[in-house]
């Protein structure tokens, strides 16, 4: 059992260091393109990955979790989804690449059929990169991503800032995603393995989609429902408006990706793991919960009270639109992991059936309010997303209170004794603000003065999260 906690939490700690590294040479870059390049740049990519995000999910989602949950899952599974994923990806880029005429005309903008055609080469990308994906998650061997994401991830910046430098523009941008999947897909080939063998199973295809395609299902829901926004926003507003609007996700999504997605990665396989032990899958959901927002909260809340400075220095005024956006999002962000914990919970136990239900449930509730807002202004259809948030996690827990005993009432409280400590740090930070000591100096005191107050804080009030999160620090620098 020990040596089961050790080898969790050593991949949760790979896993963590691969995406904080990724997104922090990302987001530096971001930060880079964003002085170089214009809003409209920007959102001129936004109104493509629409499209393209949608057309990865059906690459990234169901048959690699399939071979995740499935607990005897073996080389004529892996062949089996391999050549399956290729094979679709190649159908998928075809629809792209004769749908970008169509998608040029929704918008109005002849540059996007180029763009979207070149672009949409990392579908067929990802269907060679995704089975080696799930094998790494399968398993528990992250270590491998660390290498092939960083590597890849700092080549692209590289030719993105040359690029963007060099008057590319757009195209800087382009270029950056696609040399990023393709050294990192390259990298990932040479560390892991596993190779596809001269081996296919249609009856083993059909039974890992009998599961999978559930999940596929609920992952285009929520990608295209997640980007339906920025297509509205395209379509009736000014790429400005939409660069405004993605600009400020990143911020969180820098936090949230890097503790989230660790999260979320090792949680599914640990949980298939222990499927058929409810009170050991409640106890992880339990503990993932507790630990993701003790540390997501002061993050987020400290990036909402701080937000005009933080734009001000790392994007310069010229972005300052996007703060009441960032606050919005920072918000929203904040009660993410009880969505991936609880809908991992459901997923590791083979609800796929569940899963999908709870999808289109909240998805429906989310397109009504979405509606009412579309036509007001931009920030309306942001605060629809906060309600929405909101109404989520009820449905997303709401099945565990019978499969695991674990209610959304007492997962709030388990959580609420950080977020109101964060939200007490916050409001003290902010009030450098009144002072008017300079930007920069402002944010330095209130950067060092919110992790003193948040963690004499958690001291003083005995949060129990606050220990573990210690002992976990001491326990990696031992061992």
């Amino acid at each position: 059992m020990e040596n089961s906690k050790q080898k969790v939490m050593s991949n949760l700690i790979w896993r963590f260091a691969e995406r904080s590294g990724a997104q922090l040479v990302g987001f530096i870059v971001s930060v880079v393109l964003a002085r170089i390049l214009s809003p409209s740049d920007y959102g001129t990519v936004a109104l493509i990955t629409v499209f393209t995000t949608i057309f990865q999910v059906f690459v990234d989602s169901g048959l690699g979790n399939s071979l995740i949950q499935k607990k005897d899952a073996d080389d004529i599974d892996f062949s089996t989804v391999f050549y399956t994923n290729v094979l679709f990806c190649i159908v998928l880029y075809l629809i792209i690449f004769f749908s970008a005429p169509l998608i040029a005309n929704f918008y109005g903008n002849k540059e996007l059929i180029i763009l979207t055609r070149v672009l949409g080469i990392t579908i067929l990308i990802s269907g060679i990169k995704n089975t080696q994906q799930a094998y790494v998650s399968k398993k528990l061997i992250f270590k491998k991503f660390f290498f092939s994401t960083l590597l890849g991830t700092v080549t692209a910046a590289v030719v993105g800032i040359i690029m963007a430098l060099n008057g590319c523009g757009v195209w800087a941008l382009v270029a950056q995603q696609l040399v990023n999947l393709t050294i990192d897909t390259i990298i990932l080939w040479i560390t892991v393995k596993w190779r596809p063998k001269l081996v296919f199973s249609f009856k083993r295809l059909k039974g890992l989609f009998s599961y999978g395609w559930k999940l596929m299902a609920s992952a285009v829901i929520d990608t295209v429902y997640g980007d339906i926004r920025q297509l509205v926003i395209g379509k009736f507003y000014s790429p400005s408006d939409l660069a405004y609007y993605n600009k400020a996700k990143q911020f969180p999504n820098l936090i949230v990706n890097n503790i989230n997605t660790s999260i979320d990665s090792v949680l599914l396989p640990t949980m298939s793991k222990e499927q058929e032990n409810r009170e050991r899958v409640k106890a992880m959901t339990r503990k993932s919960i507790k630990t993701s927002v003790y540390i997501m909260a002061p993050l987020m809340m400290g990036l909402a009270f701080c937000s005009n400075n933080i734009v001000s220095i790392v994007l310069t005024d010229k972005w300052l639109s996007c703060v009441p956006f960032l606050v919005i999002f920072c918000i929203t962000y904040l009660f993410q992991p009880i969505h991936t914990a609880n809908l991992n919970a459901i997923k590791a136990m083979g609800r796929s059936d569940l899963f999908l239900k709870l999808e289109i449930m909240k998805k429906v509730v989310g397109i009504v309010l979405l509606i009412i807002t579309m036509r007001i202004s931009v920030m309306a259809m942001a605060y629809s997303l906060l309600v929405s948030s909101v109404l989520s996690q009820i449905i997303n827990s709401w099945p565990n209170k019978k499969l695991l005993n674990y209610s959304y009432l007492q997962q709030l409280k388990d959580i609420l004794p950080s977020i109101i400590l964060a939200v007490i740090m916050g409001a003290i930070v902010y009030c450098w603000n009144f002072l008017n000591l300079g930007v920069a100096l402002t944010l330095c005191l209130q950067v060092i003065s919110g992790a003193i107050i948040y963690i004499l804080g958690s001291i003083v009030l005995k949060i129990d999260t606050f220990n573990f999160v210690l002992d976990t620090i001491k326990g990696f620098k031992k061992s």
